[in-house]
């Protein structure tokens, strides 16, 4: 088994930063891509963003330019900074990590309004 604890989420204002953390523990022997998710009010949960154990990245259109994610693979954490925030990015954030499964976290409710 693998737990995810994310934090970092929170109120900001259009155009402010936050950045999230997401740390892996118990059986994280092999893990492999790791990534942040988001679920919107009515909407279906949307890739945001993913990064290999090598540090390949791949990003949401929606997304590309403003956040960037990294990973420490010494601390299985991984990031998203979130430059730029815009009211649609409003959302439950979702830390994802896979090996032979795929794991979740809990969620991080990010809020985007003045």
């Amino acid at each position: 088994q693998v737990q995810l604890v994310e934090s970092g989420g929170g109120l900001v204002q259009p155009g402010g930063s936050l950045r999230l953390s997401c740390a892996a523990s118990g059986s994280i022997f092999r893990l492999n891509t790791m990534g942040w998710y988001r679920q919107a009010p009515g909407k279906e949960r949307e890739l945001v963003a993913a990064i290999t154990t090598r540090g390949r990245t791949n990003y949401a259109d929606s997304v590309k330019g403003r956040f960037t994610i990294s990973r420490d693979n010494a601390k299985n954490t991984v990031y998203l900074q979130m430059n730029s925030l815009k009211p649609e990015d409003t959302a439950v954030y979702y830390c994802n990590a896979n090996n032979a499964l795929s794991y979740w976290g809990q969620g991080t409710q990010v809020t985007v309004s003045s």
